[in-house]
């Protein structure tokens, strides 16, 4: 039987939108765009790589909630405010998904308000950083 966890951070986004922070089907796990708004004080940092370390503590603490870790991450979908801050938030992301190399999109539209510098959205697949990898090259 199909089991769908359903995790809460507490947001008062998410009460107000009615969303949750993860779904997880099975070992399918997706989180939703999330910014980096600190859980406990509300604060979101102003400097671009504060605001993005943020984001990642974000999403790590809510994959913890179904025992998954960022090392689980197949995809992700980075939205950028400004396209200027495109080097500074890819380097750290960079740095995050090194060997993890998930399939990624990034685009810098409008995003909710414009305290709002980065937000990221990923799919996990539990178990993944224990999976078999083959790795492939291909000219394109």
């Amino acid at each position: 039987m199909t089991v769908i966890t359903k995790v809460k951070t507490g947001s008062i986004f998410e009460e107000k939108a009615s969303y949750s922070r993860i779904v997880a089907v099975d070992n399918w796990i997706y989180v939703s765009n999330t910014a980096g708004r600190h859980p406990q004080t509300k604060n979101i940092p102003e400097d671009i790589s504060a605001q993005t370390h943020q984001v990642f503590a974000n999403i790590e603490q809510a994959l913890a909630a179904v025992q998954a870790t960022l090392a689980d991450v197949v995809m992700s979908r980075v939205f950028i405010q400004d396209p200027q801050d495109v080097p500074t938030v890819m380097a750290i992301i960079g740095e995050k998904f090194r060997g993890i190399n998930p399939a990624s999109t990034v685009t810098c539209p409008p995003l909710g308000s414009t305290v709002y510098k980065v937000e990221l959205e990923v799919t996990a697949y539990r178990g993944a950083s224990a999976a078999e990898i083959v790795e492939l090259t291909v000219a394109l």
